[in-house]
């Protein structure tokens, strides 16, 4: 249950930094600036895996407790 949450959020956060950081070089390439690529871990990719990381783990127990109901007789 945690190694899937955990594997999940490491997932969630891989996504959401490519996202950012995309986001961000397109972002300065429009601006005429240099990106600031701190700014996709901390504003962008770290709340996101957070969020993710809640999510994964309420989802994998509530699975396990209805996997649990069902198997007992």
């Amino acid at each position: 249950m945690l190694l899937v949450t955990f594997l999940l959020t490491l997932l969630a956060f891989a996504a959401c930094l490519l996202l950012g950081i995309i986001g961000l070089v397109i972002s300065a390439w429009v601006r005429g600036v240099h990106p600031n690529m701190a700014v996709a871990y901390r504003q962008f990719a770290f709340p996101a895996a957070a969020i993710a990381a809640v999510i994964a783990l309420i989802v994998a127990i509530t699975i396990e407790f209805r996997y649990a109901r069902t198997t007992q007789v």
